[in-house]
């Protein structure tokens, strides 16, 4: 006996002797079907434990009304404000959200790209695991050999043709690093995105702007993560246990900064004596009482800018790809 799980409509066909045609139009359509037929076909299924595959055919019914969205981080509450947003959008133009998340591995993305492509989706938002300029994914030839509305989004290629929604990354990294000239901090530890990033690179340049046209001395330290928790706890403990304290902390996104805070808090460091400052709102941190200076970007406009100029492209494939950029504000 076959295991129900892997009955399919090739099976039934083959058990009954007749072909996959008629077997599949007695399932779905069997007024088509002559009674004596339907009632073989039928019992056979029920036999074999024949189960339809409702999720097949819920995206047969809504051909070129799905959408691929890729991300590497979903853990990540930045990204999950922005799919949150995507969602919304996509579900007031009647479109369905296939989320993959590739967890940071290039391998992980091809497949993803691969699987995307092969449920003939309507167009992908794509924000990669890597935004080093050297960094060309194998993918990108089937891309656009498919001719596929693609839009980046955040983290982007270095290729030309796509439409792409990013961050004004500069302009956070000054807003921040103005607020440190504003209170006389010269000692600044960053705890960054890959030091090949183009994201961090952005944001170190917009914090040294700053203490030029400030004109106060800045004595820098990076430290170089993947934009995650643990690293920015492992780096934070460790510039800690040297034992000399920077006057400042900034971390460049959420999870950085959080990781930061936890190691300050585990080594018994008051945020009193080191000032921690971050990119992207902390979630939740106004439940604790705690304020983190930090540059901020609208999440939903990101997430609405990155549905519609995909929507754009699929109504017009001749659309001409183009970058939207969200700006940065600085909330106290």
């Amino acid at each position: 006996m076959i295991k129900r799980s892997q009955v399919t409509i090739t099976d039934i066909a083959k058990y009954v002797g007749m072909t996959n045609m008629t077997v599949s139009r007695a399932l779905k359509k069997p007024d088509k079907v002559r009674p004596e037929t339907r009632e073989k076909i039928l019992a056979a299924a029920s036999e074999l434990g024949y189960v339809p595959n409702a999720f097949a055919s819920h995206l047969r019914s809504r051909k070129n009304r799905l959408i691929g969205l890729v991300t590497a981080s979903v853990d990540n509450p930045f990204y999950s404000e922005v799919i949150k947003a995507i969602s919304r959008a996509a579900k007031e133009h009647d479109y369905t959200i296939m989320l993959i998340d590739t967890d940071g591995s290039p391998e992980l993305e091809d497949v993803a790209i691969d699987t995307l492509l092969s449920y003939q989706v309507a167009g992908i938002i794509l924000s990669p695991v890597s935004d080093d300029a050297s960094y060309r994914p194998i993918y990108l030839e089937r891309l656009r050999k498919a001719n596929l509305p693609v839009v980046m989004l955040d983290r982007t290629l270095d290729v030309t043709g796509f439409s792409r929604v990013v961050l004004d990354n500069r302009l956070a990294g000054k807003l921040i690093g103005e607020l440190l000239v504003q209170k006389n901090i010269e000692r600044v530890l960053t705890l960054t995105g890959p030091r090949s990033s183009q994201i961090t690179r952005h944001r170190l340049a917009g914090l040294k702007e700053a203490y030029k046209e400030g004109g106060v001395p800045l004595t820098l330290e990076q430290r170089p993560g993947d934009y995650t928790l643990q690293p920015a706890y492992r780096d934070m403990a460790a510039h800690l246990r040297r034992g000399k304290l920077p006057e400042a902390v900034f971390g460049f996104n959420q999870l950085i900064t959080l990781g930061a805070m936890r190691a300050l808090h585990d080594a018994h460091v008051s945020r009193d004596d080191v000032l921690v400052v971050g990119i992207d709102r902390l979630p939740y941190a106004d439940i604790f009482d705690v304020t983190i200076p930090c540059a901020v970007h609208d999440t939903y406009q990101l997430g609405h800018e990155a549905f519609r100029l995909l929507f754009e492209q699929t109504k017009d494939p001749t659309t001409v790809g183009r970058e939207v950029t969200i700006s940065a504000t600085l909330i106290q």
